[in-house]
């Protein structure tokens, strides 16, 4: 009987997820032989709406998946290099305590209950920094040290974990100024860029409100019973912050978040006013962490060595993204990604306008399975649900709405996005992860709808 339990538990064990991601790209492989081909026709990377015609069957064999899959890291290396130099270098900044010292700080003030604060203030500040300047993979060096805070604030890893991936994630939702995706989708929208920033500011902190609620709230109940951690009892992972409220806060910590934040200013108008893209930011994120390293007066070799362990830690992560990105290799590759994205936009032609909008967010959401990419994403979808809106009598900004939220709350769910990447460097297993955020997803994207029915009942253009 014992060895039968064992056995079924076996069974019902999650696939690690170089298994999970191989199984989709398989799946995606066998539907090139099941699904017609077809394409948009294009101007660059654009689509041109209503152009989609059938084309030659183009089924992706066994040796070519596998080739696909090596075209996915070549495909994905300019995000590769980027999160490996991003990752790396806010990873000095961190190294040098300055963060840690702004939080210690911050619990000094807060006492009891209110030492929960921690959660909605940083959801909020990661909130804005991704919701202005784009940022998502940059954040991930600073999962780890949430995480130890929040195990030695009595929470648990979900808690640290979920600080720093709700701040990302629903900073692209409601995002107002990010240039990735925002600001491209209004671009070929034909919309002002930036416009409407009014509303989607109002948008991402009603988010807000209701992730931090749901965090705060499971934060508080393992507080007072470890028990009903959802990783109670789990074995490994990172471990908690002993020195807490200790850490120092003097003159070289200061001026190491200075230079942080100057970086921010800095790529916020470089973005918004130059155009910048992986290139520009890695150098200025290179930059932000060698002034820190040199401000604590660190050597060559010290700085060497902290870069190397940062290239080790994410590693896994990027082995995560290069695998997501062979799986659109081979919907390209048997010619269905635009089949998929056509077959998607055809029932909303046939919607009432009430229910069309709602059906637009669905439909961007679903898409971000298969292209978990914000500007990739909007260069296929929004040149056919831009024109679709206005045959529905729905404003081009609901359009984007429904694109900005479908892309970026689903990064952190989908197994194709970014979901096992946050959960690897948080040392948390993924289907905990899925286990605790599926519930709050479900309740993000209630908000999410409401919020697209006030758009439409105030006509937001």
């Amino acid at each position: 009987m014992g060895e039968t339990l064992v056995k079924k538990k076996r069974r019902l064990e999650m696939p690690h997820i170089y298994v999970l991601l191989m199984s989709i790209i398989a799946i995606c492989t066998i539907l090139t032989w099941i699904l017609p081909a077809g394409e948009f026709e294009r101007d660059g990377r654009l689509v041109l709406a209503g152009t989609y015609h059938a084309v030659e069957s183009s089924p992706v064999g066994l040796f070519q998946m596998l080739r696909c899959v090596y075209n996915g890291f070549i495909d994905a290396g300019g995000v590769l290099f980027f999160v490996f130099i991003a990752y790396a270098s806010i990873g000095l900044i961190i190294s040098t305590g300055a963060f840690n010292g702004l939080v210690a700080g911050l619990l000094r003030i807060l006492k009891g209950k209110l030492r929960a604060l921690i959660i909605p203030i940083f959801i909020t500040l990661i909130g804005f920094a991704s919701s202005t300047i784009g940022v998502f993979e940059e954040m991930f060096p600073f999962i780890p040290i949430f995480v130890g805070i929040a195990v030695a604030m009595g929470y648990d890893a979900i808690v640290g974990l979920a600080i720093v991936a709700l701040g990302t994630g629903l900073g692209y939702s409601g995002a107002f100024m990010n240039p990735f995706t925002v600001g491209m989708a209004q671009s070929i929208a034909g919309l002002q860029v930036m416009s409407g920033w009014g509303f989607r500011i109002f948008c991402h902190l009603s988010m807000i409100v209701v992730a931090s609620v749901y965090t705060v709230r499971y934060a508080l109940k393992i507080q007072a019973d470890p028990t009903k951690s959802l990783v109670y009892g789990a074995s490994g992972g990172i471990q908690a912050d002993k020195n807490v409220e200790s850490h120092a806060f003097g003159l070289r910590e200061k001026l190491v978040l200075l230079v942080l934040l100057g970086g921010i200013v800095v790529i916020v108008i470089g973005t918004k006013d130059y155009g910048w893209y992986f290139e520009e930011l890695a150098a200025t994120f290179l930059l932000m962490g060698l002034i820190s390293a040199a401000i604590m007066g660190w050597s060559p070799n010290k700085i060497a060595d902290l870069i190397a362990k940062s290239f080790t830690d994410i590693a896994m992560a990027c082995m995560m993204i290069g695998l997501a990105r062979g799986i659109l290799m081979v919907l390209q590759a048997g010619n269905i990604i635009d089949t998929v994205v056509y077959g998607m936009s055809i029932p909303l032609s046939y919607l009432p306008r009430w229910l069309a909008g709602e059906a637009m967010l669905l439909v961007q959401t679903l898409l971000n399975f298969v292209i978990p990419s914000g500007s990739g994403q909007a260069v296929v979808s929004m040149p056919i649900m831009a024109p679709l809106s206005d045959l529905l009598n729905i404003s081009r900004q609901v359009a984007v709405l429904a694109f900005q939220f479908g892309d970026g709350l689903s990064n952190i769910l989908w197994p194709t996005a970014l979901a096992p990447v946050i959960c690897g460097i948080a040392g948390v297993k993924v289907e905990k992860w899925w286990k605790w955020f599926v519930p709050l997803f479900g309740l993000l994207l209630l908000t999410q709808m409401v919020l697209v029915a006030i758009a439409l009942a105030i006509n937001f253009s």
